[in-house]
């Protein structure tokens, strides 16, 4: 919310480069935040087939990563699209509560990585805590690592949180070829 994807892509640079991935931050079409359809899925699922034309990518190990308000989207994509995406790592973010429809359209059990700050003002414990267990309570195994004197902020600590999202990430592979699940945003 008021930053673009170029901001979390400089941050994720290093990491790509030493491991041998691909990093795309797409800008949702709003500074104010991410929202359906604009932003995705049909957006992000565009973007990545674009990109399986110009690059050699496995279509089975394409994730996804957020920050903030961009976390929460990620999960909601994640949920929407669990048969496209591998798995999702996220930092201070959560599912809003009028989104709990979401977990029961989930196709498959993604794997989610939950990464926020005990001090965290934006997406307090709590309510991460309460998206891990609304999602648990569904069969996911989400993950969820409180860091300890961490707020909100994402920028400083972000080659260690890039890092355990990463290691989180590579673990997954989908066991078939992905399944994109077309919405109708209009009903």
């Amino acid at each position: 919310m008021g930053r673009v994807g170029v901001s979390l892509v400089e941050k994720w640079k290093d990491l790509a480069k030493k491991e041998g991935f691909i990093i795309v931050g797409p800008d949702s079409s709003n500074t104010s935040g991410w929202g359906s359809p604009q932003d995705g899925p049909e957006f992000l699922r565009d973007l990545v087939e674009e990109l399986k034309t110009k690059y050699p990518i496995n279509p089975r190990r394409v994730y996804l990563f957020g920050h903030s308000a961009g976390a929460s989207f990620a999960l909601e994509i994640s949920l929407m699209e669990s048969q496209y995406f591998a798995a999702t790592a996220i930092h201070a973010g959560a599912l809003p509560p009028d989104d709990a429809d979401l977990i029961e359209m989930a196709k498959r059990k993604i794997p989610i990585s939950i990464q926020v700050g005990d001090s965290d003002q934006s997406f307090p414990p709590k309510v991460v805590r309460a998206t891990r267990d609304s999602l648990n309570a569904k069969g996911f195994a989400v993950e969820l690592t409180e860091l300890p004197n961490h707020d909100h902020w994402y920028y400083d600590l972000a080659p260690k949180i890039n890092r355990t999202a990463w290691d989180f990430l590579k673990k997954y592979e989908l066991e078939s070829d992905p399944i994109y699940r077309k919405f109708n945003f209009n009903d």
